[in-house]
């Protein structure tokens, strides 16, 4: 027992040094970490604060980052299988493998979820899992992020050397979108390096528990991948120079994986708006989406959920279509602005997390605008948009209630109007930067007038 609870462990927080970088995401603390591996370092007090540099002849480390052949990755709120390394490293190991640079287990969610939202976010991820395997075979895989062994050579070969005021930043994985994993999985492959999915299920993550938290998670997947995009094309086009042109299989779902919630909640948003008659509605046209759902709900049923469950699915999609679209808004913002947007990390907290009024007003929207579309149509006797109307209607307040709550929603409805009304006051910045700087003294040199007074006359 003693063996088995028994490990020894070291933390690196980036921000306590004045010479890594200042910026606020999840890949720079990855790439402070992996940028010091393999040195001897020597913490030395300046006027900026404390900095890391190589240690000197005749100097001892203050500590000393190892370096390694491979780096395992995992989120905060991600777990592995006790033999995640050794089933991953030993596939690498394998002949033929030498340009992996990254192999995973995309995570599964935990069984057994308390809540309706947490079961259905679960099943869109679980479903996932199987895609990835099919991303594999046509060597068309992304890096998911939550977990994974990355080469540290391939690592290397991506890296990119630049400056933040006097620092020297290596940037090993991009920080340009809060999805650095799906460009990093861009980058990989231009250097010919390739990405696996191991097809068993040896990581676990938790789902959001509420829609407010979800609204977070999902915004941020939204975001970022219409401005890879464009760097894949031109990688595209890189290679076909370098005589190594990309298949059309990869092409396709590389393209797919980056733009389809920009297309997807653009055409849901269109089908849910647009007055269709009798003849742009026809029969051929719902058919023909019977084979997408009917591979869902066999997906669905393999991985031990309903197949009824499409339906839920489809009522949760439409909840989060305000979601979706404000998240491929904001990557057209970035494209065009060429600004980053801050990682918002999903809350963590006991109770539920309130979401930003539009994001539960807008279903309420849908649900009253496919009824008036119902009324209309049945009145004009257009039946194949009055039952279109009235399912997404019966769909959506089902959704509504199921994984959001009414009265949640008139909470956080009631909550957004009343914070317009109060403007937060904000004080110059100089007076802020004052304000930092005597706390930053009192942190660090104490009360001065405090030193004065206890000092002998």
């Amino acid at each position: 027992m003693v063996r088995i609870f028994t490990a020894k462990g070291w933390s690196f927080e980036r921000k306590l040094y004045a010479s890594t970088s200042r910026e606020g995401n999840k890949a720079m603390n990855l790439n402070s970490f992996i940028g010091l591996m393999g040195h001897s370092l020597k913490r030395v007090e300046t006027s900026d604060g404390v900095i890391l540099r190589d240690v000197r002849e005749g100097e001892s480390p203050d500590f000393v980052m190892r370096n390694s052949e491979y780096v395992l990755t995992l989120d905060a709120d991600s777990m592995l299988l006790r033999d995640y390394c050794l089933r991953l490293v030993y596939q690498m190991e394998q002949p033929g493998n030498e340009r992996v640079a990254v192999i995973q287990t995309p995570y599964s969610s935990y069984r057994g979820a308390p809540t309706r939202i947490e079961r259905i976010a679960a099943a869109t991820t679980d479903i996932q899992h199987m895609l990835h395997q099919g991303m594999t075979y046509y060597d068309a895989t992304f890096w998911v992020g939550a977990n994974a062994v990355i080469r540290k050579a391939a690592l290397d070969d991506i890296c990119v050397v630049s400056t933040e005021g006097t620092r020297t930043v290596k940037t090993y994985i991009q920080d340009r979108t809060v999805i650095e994993d799906t460009e990093s999985s861009i980058d990989l492959g231009y250097f010919g390096w390739h990405l696996v999915n191991y097809p068993e299920r040896l990581s676990y993550s938790a789902t959001p528990p509420d829609f407010g938290s979800l609204v977070v998670q999902r915004r941020r997947w939204a975001n970022g991948g219409l401005l890879i995009i464009g760097k894949f094309f031109r990688i595209v086009h890189a290679r076909h120079q370098q005589g190594n042109d990309v298949k059309l299989g990869e092409w396709a779902l590389r393209v797919n994986y980056m733009a389809s919630i920009a297309w997807s909640s653009f055409g849901l948003m269109f089908l849910l708006a647009y007055p269709f008659d009798q003849r742009l509605l026809s029969p051929w046209v719902v058919l023909a989406s019977l084979p997408y759902f009917a591979t869902m709900s066999s997906d669905l049923k393999r991985n031990g959920y309903k197949r009824s469950d499409i339906f839920r699915i489809y009522g949760f999609n439409i909840v989060l279509l305000t979601v979706n679209l404000s998240g491929t808004l904001k990557s057209i913002q970035q494209g065009m602005t060429n600004t980053k947007i801050p990682f918002a990390r999903t809350p963590k907290v006991n109770n539920r997390t309130a979401s930003p009024a539009l994001y539960v007003t807008m279903p309420w929207v849908i649900i009253i605008y496919s009824c008036m579309v119902f009324y209309a149509d049945t009145l004009s006797h257009n039946w194949g948009n009055a039952v279109f109307a009235g399912f997404n209607a019966i769909v959506t307040f089902w959704a509504l209630a199921a994984y959001i709550g009414i009265w949640h929603s008139v909470q956080d409805m009631v909550v957004g109007l009343v914070r317009w009304f109060f403007v937060p006051i904000k004080e110059p910045q100089q007076e802020a930067a004052r304000k930092k700087a005597s706390w930053r003294d009192a942190l660090y040199f104490g009360d001065r007038q405090m030193i004065y007074e206890s000092r002998p006359l």
